[in-house]
C-alpha cells in the first residue's frame, strides 16, 4: 500500500533504517526467498528456529487464539501454532474486504495444516471473518524490518500492522496487555533509537534464532483508530474502515 499511504508512514528516519536493514541481510547472506528483500517483512536464515524458541514462552503456551502476520518469515509460527491445536487469524491481504481476516481452525483444516500457513494457501483454506468475529485474541505476532530492545518497531511501511491492531482493539478483540511478539534475525535488532508515533504497534517480545529479548517496553499500544491519519482513498479501498466511520459519524449526530 505504498501509494495509498499517508505521509506520515514514510518518514525518513524509518525509511532509510528499512533500506539499511534490507541491505545487511542481503549482504550477509541471511536473506531467504521471496527475493528482493526490499519492500518486505525480510525472509531469514533462522526463522524455524526463531518460532521454536517462541513456543516455549509462558505466552505462548497460554494463548489459544492468535492473530499473526502472512509473512514468509512467520510460515513456521503459524505452522507450529496450528500444529498445537491454536486457532490463528491472519488478515486479508491489504484489508480489501468487509470480511478482513481469515480464520485458520487445525481442527476443520485436518492434515492441510502445513498448506494453510502458506499465504496462498491460507486464502484458499481460511474462513473469511469479521472483525467481531476474531474474539478474545490472547497473542499477536508481528512481522518487523527492524526492532530494538526497547520494543520500537519498525515495519515495512504500509501501516496494516498498526491499523490492523487498531480494528481488533476496536471490537475488544486485543487490549493494552495484549502480547506482541516478532520474530526476527539477529542482525534486524538495532542498537539506535527508532522513531514511534501514537499509531504504532510496540513489541513486548523480540525473539531471534538465538533467544529471547523481553523489551518491557514503554511505548503504549495504539488505544483507537487515528481516523484523522486516514485518507479517503484508503477508506474506499478499505470497506471495514467505511463502515466503522459511517457508524462512528451516526452515533455523535
Amino acid at each position: 500500500m505504498r501509494d495509498a499511504s499517508p505521509a506520515k508512514r514514510k518518514l525518513p528516519a524509518k525509511q532509510k533504517l528499512r533500506e539499511q536493514i534490507w541491505t545487511l541481510l542481503e549482504r550477509g547472506r541471511v536473506a531467504r526467498f521471496p527475493f528482493p528483500t526490499a519492500g518486505r517483512i525480510p525472509n531469514f536464515q533462522g526463522a524455524e528456529q526463531a518460532a521454536a524458541h517462541a513456543a516455549v514462552l509462558p505466552e505462548w503456551q497460554r494463548a489459544r487464539r492468535l492473530k499473526c502476520n502472512p509473512d514468509a518469515p512467520q510460515r513456521a509460527v503459524r505452522l507450529r501454532a496450528l500444529r498445537e491445536g491454536k486457532t490463528v487469524f491472519m488478515a486479508v491481504p491489504r484489508l480489501t474486504d468487509e470480511r478482513c481476516f481469515l480464520r485458520l481452525d487445525p481442527a476443520r483444516l485436518g492434515e492441510r495444516l502445513a498448506q494453510a500457513a502458506t499465504i496462498k494457501g491460507a486464502a484458499r483454506l481460511g474462513e473469511p471473518v469479521t472483525t467481531k468475529e476474531l474474539g478474545h485474541i490472547d497473542l499477536v505476532v508481528a512481522g518487523s524490518v527492524a526492532v530494538n530492545a526497547r520494543g520500537a518497531r519498525v515495519g515495512k511501511g504500509g501501516g496494516y500492522s498498526d491499523l490492523e491492531f487498531a480494528l481488533a482493539r476496536a471490537v475488544g478483540a486485543v487490549d493494552a496487555r495484549t502480547t506482541v511478539l516478532t520474530t526476527v534475525h539477529a542482525l534486524q535488532v538495532v542498537k539506535d533509537d527508532i522513531p514511534m508515533t501514537p499509531h504504532d504497534v510496540p513489541v513486548d517480545i523480540v525473539v531471534t534464532p538465538e533467544g529471547v529479548i523481553r523489551t518491557r517496553t514503554a511505548f503504549a499500544k495504539p488505544d483507537r483508530i487515528r481516523w484523522e491519519e486516514l485518507s479517503a482513498a484508503q477508506l474506499d479501498a478499505m470497506p471495514v474502515l467505511r463502515r466503522l466511520q459511517i457508524g462512528r459519524t451516526s452515533a455523535r449526530r
